[in-house]
């Protein structure tokens, strides 16, 4: 895991949310019903990015075969952020969880289904989607390319760009503020505990407000 990595790791995404608000950035919260199956663990890294297509004619044998190519083209110290462009079929399940797992990568988001739930959860195997469903990919969806914008709800992803995820939501960080967005998470950081010090201690809301700046 890179650097830029582990810091935005460290920050939670109200904080990130409410500096990149500041900068006057919109649309960069991901829909609320993209949910992890780890709550409890944060996501970060940048992205490695998936655009699809249904074709329910499709051969079955060219659907794994392009689904198993898709899957050697992941990079290691990214998150595997899919545009399926559908809400039938899984776009996760066990063997590929393993296979990204294996090579490095971080973990999965995709703006759709996934399957296998339980081996996903035994392998620790963080994956952000919409719900589950049995039924896979076969004879039905192939991928159209990797490493291109994709858009999730409004937010439009391009390839190398950080994401955060936490039991709040997940969000996209572009990768060329996001050095300038961590310092200024990791400031606001700092006055939020000042903050949280001077409540406990008894101090009026309003007045460590006023004090701060923060709240």
């Amino acid at each position: 895991m890179d650097k830029i990595s582990k810091r935005l790791g460290a920050c939670y995404t109200g904080v990130v949310h409410d500096v990149m608000r500041a900068m006057g950035l919109r649309d960069f919260t991901l829909p609320a019903e993209l949910r992890p199956l780890f709550p409890e663990k944060r996501l970060a890294g940048p992205a490695f990015t998936i655009d699809g297509r249904v074709d329910p004619r499709a051969d079955a044998h060219q659907t794994l075969l392009e689904w198993t190519g898709l899957l050697s083209k992941a990079k290691p110290g990214h998150i595997w952020v899919s545009q399926p462009n559908d809400r039938i079929v899984a776009h996760m399940g066990e063997l590929s969880a393993e296979t990204l797992k294996n090579k490095g990568v971080l973990g999965c988001i995709a703006d759709g289904y996934v399957r296998d739930v339980d081996f996903l959860i035994e392998m620790g195997f963080q994956t952000w989607s919409r719900g589950y469903t049995p039924r896979d990919i076969v004879g039905y969806w192939l991928p159209r390319a990797v490493d291109v914008d994709v858009k999730i709800g409004d937010v439009i992803i391009a390839p190398g760009d950080y994401m955060v995820g936490d039991r709040d939501g997940m969000i996209r960080v572009p990768k060329a503020i996001v050095e300038d967005v961590l310092d200024k998470a990791e400031t606001a950081i700092a006055t939020e505990n000042k903050v949280r010090t001077a409540i406990l201690s008894g101090v009026d809301p309003q007045e460590a407000y006023l004090k701060f700046g923060k709240f």
